[in-house]
């Protein structure tokens, strides 16, 4: 392969990192399904109450230690627990492509 044809690159997700969803994807509320759906170019994801909340944090200023620690205060649990819990399901979501690095805290 010659040229400048690049595989995109990994985006890796830590707690210093903002997340948001790239513009292709959405997340909506299914009234007839009565449940949320995260929307993207013939794919369709089914999150979770949980996973649903910390979608809607992911506006792309709050990084994922933000949110984590919103979550610990809400829930009542270990901030690092949490952090690595969401920590590891904004990887996956990133490595199919739902989400996007946003705005990082300096």
């Amino acid at each position: 392969m010659t040229g400048d044809a690049r595989a995109p690159q990994r985006l890796i997700v830590t707690g210093e990192m903002a997340v948001t969803l790239p513009r292709h994807v959405q997340l909506r509320f299914n009234k007839p399904r009565d449940m949320w759906l995260l929307l993207a170019p013939e794919r369709v994801l089914e999150p979770d109450a949980i996973a649903v909340t910390v979608l809607q944090k992911c506006d792309g200023t709050r990084t994922i230690r933000d949110i984590s620690q919103e979550l610990a205060d809400i829930y009542t649990a270990p901030v690092e627990t949490i952090e690595a819990d969401v920590t590891a399901m904004m990887q996956d979501l990133a490595d199919k492509g739902f989400l996007t690095e946003g705005r990082t805290h300096e």
